[in-house]
């Protein structure tokens, strides 16, 4: 008798438990990074530009959308260098994201085009305020998500990352 597999189900998650796929792009220009600027309580902070994947999305065509909403800078995505999970309830913003559960895919990008500021941002988070170019070198004098980000990204730029591709659950 052969056996069928059972049909799709996503995963069961309670009344307000979010589980995502976020993808993320490392967009380097003249050896500076895209990051978005965001504000909250404590104040200014960088994350690389990327969001959630749609259904129907593969995680490059959503790493490519989003760097563009959020940015206003088109990309050419290529290859996956970092996976990490966030586990909301596992950090420092437990009391607000405990509910949180998102796998990030990093991928890099090169700007498509002489211009890569040439159109603006259509959708920015509600903490976003803005982006920037950002020097590797200059990220310890800025708070930055994830916070391993700054430790790796310069590895990561050169070509000579050695670390895992997946680093778990991770802040």
């Amino acid at each position: 008798m052969i056996s069928r597999a059972a049909p799709f189900e996503p995963a069961r998650c309670g009344p307000r438990q979010k589980k995502r796929n976020s993808c993320k792009t490392i967009v380097v220009r003249e050896g500076r990074v895209l990051f978005t600027v965001n504000r909250d309580d404590e104040g200014e902070f960088l994350m690389l530009p990327g969001g959630g994947q749609r259904f129907g999305e593969t995680l490059e065509a959503a790493a490519g959308r989003e760097t563009l909403e959020e940015t206003g800078v088109r990309v050419h995505v290529r290859d996956l260098v970092l996976v990490r999970e966030y586990i909301g309830a596992n950090h420092e913003f437990a009391a607000g994201d405990k509910d949180a559960h998102q796998t990030e895919f990093f991928f890099m990008a090169d700007p498509a085009g002489d211009d890569p500021g040439d159109s603006q941002p259509t959708e920015f988070d509600p903490w976003q305020t803005g982006s920037a170019w950002i020097d590797p070198v200059e990220l310890g004098s800025f708070r930055v998500y994830p916070k391993f980000l700054p430790a790796i990204l310069p590895q990561i730029i050169a070509g000579i990352y050695t670390g895992p591709l997946s680093l778990g659950d991770v802040n």
